[in-house]
């Protein structure tokens, strides 16, 4: 069982290769004008020679008879050739998906081990609509991968050192741990955090003590260490609500925070000296990796230790590759980080391999992504110009969806209606987000991902919801039709399998690049394609028990499809709307 893409790939590379004299590709992809369409002749008939539909002509000599799989084949414009599939191979590649509990999509031939590192937040400071986009990617991502048949270990790399930390604690030991755990408890980590702050700048005791506390805190102190732990305890439980709201798979066995490499640092510095890569520049420890060089074109030095003894991001990151390679084995490191770090990790990945530390059988992939834009096109602020909290635009969604849905099914329940709200609510918020090409920033705009009709997540839910409909009506179960061996007599019953058998081949295409809204696109149009089937061929109603047997086993499968994209995109399919 395959794409019948893959299948007709397969079958058409040996002819491909036989007028080629050696291997040759055989790509075959969609195609408006027929099923599919071979596209290799033209580049083939500039290295065998001929014209280009000639060269079509003997890949299909050359591949024999094809009617098991093909119901036509016809050589258009310079050397295309059009594929039409025959509905027998249909139906039965079909039958065996609707048996298949993976529907179909292939695992990985070499499975790895692949870290994904996203969300990082910072201890102490709540998260806001900035750090929506890395983890809703990020979870999105590792759900693919996991899927695809990989090892998969997350990591939230929290913010939970540097010097912020002596104000902070210092401030806790001002206002009594009570009151401080009491405030912090309830979510207000942003409120303490400025308090802080505006001691820190007002006061020059305060600013002393501060200072004087970091230096505790590096050295080990143990109160400090007690007092530093609170800070973090607090924020793990605050961000856990997050990700539990938001439906993410983030646990606290994922946080690696970067006090966790702490002691690691001073051996990053050894072992990059001992490869002779370190120099001195101003005072501090560099390296200087090639083809990385500033506005004056000099070389751009990578800062390891700074000149106080100090160090930055750089040493630890460089210190997480070590910890991935070497004590965890892993074979691709994954980081869900916005655009602008670009050429730090760039970098980290060039020090890492110009120590040896990654080879080249070592992924090293940013998985960068643009900003979320307010309908002014700047960053999305709230009214008062601050950046809005991830926990009240979480709960906006939500009362948006729950005010959707009572005006569209005015009839359910209260709780139920609060449950799927959650559902609607926060997938509509993912699925804007994953929906468009990752590296572009988007505009946020509630109207837009709550709307029933279109690319939106609610379009898609409902389509799972009508679906589930349609046989509670009848009540039937649906496991019951799905032994069966569709009969595809409608074109819309033929256009809606073939957009089911290309499930695989979106899985793989959103792995590819690692770009959630290649399944997206292939949720909607599956949606549309099964919307289209529904208002033009009757289901309960069909014409005899055969036909309306065939038409429940494509409603099931296409509720299966879209109920496991939709996970893959970490969103929920409620059965009823």
């Amino acid at each position: 069982m395959a794409d019948p893409f893959l299948t007709v790939a397969s079958r058409l590379a040996p002819a491909f290769a036989a007028v080629a004299g050696g291997p040759a590709d055989a790509v075959v992809r969609p195609s408006d004008r027929a099923d599919a369409q071979a596209n290799g002749a033209l580049g083939l008939a500039k290295t065998v020679g001929g014209s280009p539909r000639d060269v079509a002509q003997k890949v299909l000599d050359a591949a024999g008879d094809l009617s098991d799989i093909l119901a036509s084949t016809e050589i258009a414009g310079p050397g295309f050739i059009n594929l039409v599939f025959a509905d027998p191979f249909i139906e039965t590649e079909l039958a065996r998906m609707s048996v298949d509990p993976r529907l179909g999509v292939r695992a990985a031939a070499q499975p790895r081990s692949v870290v994904v590192d996203y969300s990082a937040p910072n201890v102490a400071k709540e998260m806001h609509v900035g750090h929506l986009r890395s983890t809703v990617i990020g979870d999105s991502v590792v759900r693919l991968v996991q899927f695809a048949g990989h090892t998969v270990l997350r990591e939230n790399h929290i913010g939970d050192w540097g010097t912020q930390f002596g104000m902070l604690i210092e401030h806790l030991l001002d206002v009594g741990e009570d009151r401080a755990a009491g405030e912090l408890g309830v979510g207000d980590l942003d409120g303490f955090y400025k308090e802080a702050r505006r001691k820190f700048d007002a006061s020059e005791e305060f600013k002393t003590r501060s200072r004087e506390r970091v230096v505790a805190l590096q050295g080990g102190d143990a109160e400090t260490l007690r007092l530093w732990r609170i800070f973090v305890s607090l924020s793990t439980v605050y961000f856990n609500e997050i990700y539990r709201r938001l439906g993410v798979l983030l646990t606290d066995d994922d946080l690696m925070g970067e006090s966790a490499y702490n002691d690691m640092l001073d051996g990053v510095v050894e072992r990059l000296r001992s490869a002779g890569l370190l120099q001195t520049d101003d005072g501090a420890d560099v390296v200087f990796p090639a083809g990385f060089t500033n506005r004056d074109n000099e070389p751009l030095p990578m800062i390891v230790r700074k000149g106080d003894g100090g160090y930055g991001y750089a040493a630890t990151d460089l210190a997480t590759v070590i910890d991935r390679v070497e004590r965890r084995g892993v074979t691709s490191m994954l980081y869900v980080v916005g655009a602008p770090q670009a050429q730090h990790l760039q970098m980290v990945d060039a020090v890492a391999r110009m120590a040896g530390w990654i080879d080249a059988d070592v992924e090293f992939h940013h998985i960068a992504f643009g900003s979320v834009l307010g309908s002014d096109r700047k960053m999305l602020k709230s009214r008062s110009g601050e950046s809005i909290k991830l926990i009240a635009l979480l709960d906006e969604a939500v009362e948006r969806a729950a005010a959707a849905i009572a005006e569209k099914n005015p009839g359910m329940p209260e709780e139920e209606r609060a449950r799927v709200a959650g559902m609607v609510g926060i997938g509509a918020v993912k699925y804007a987000d994953l929906s468009g090409d990752r590296i572009k920033d988007y505009i946020f705009d509630w109207d837009r991902m709550l709307s029933f009709d279109g690319n939106t997540a609610p379009y898609l839910q409902y389509a799972h919801a009508r679906i589930c409909s349609i046989f509670r009506r009848a009540g039937i179960d649906r496991s019951d039709v799905r032994t069966a061996v569709p009969h595809l007599g409608d074109p819309r019953e033929r256009t809606l399998a073939v957009r089911l058998l290309r499930f695989d081949a979106a899985v793989w295409e959103a792995l590819d690049g690692y770009s959630p809204h290649k399944l997206c696109t292939y949720l909607y149009d599956l949606a549309s394609d099964f919307t289209s089937f529904y208002e033009h061929c009757p289901v309960l109603k069909a014409e005899d028990d055969a036909v309306r047997t065939s038409r429940l086993f494509l409603c099931d499968t296409t509720a299966r499809v879209l109920a496991q994209g939709l996970e893959l995109l970490g969103i929920e399919a409620p059965e009823q709307m």
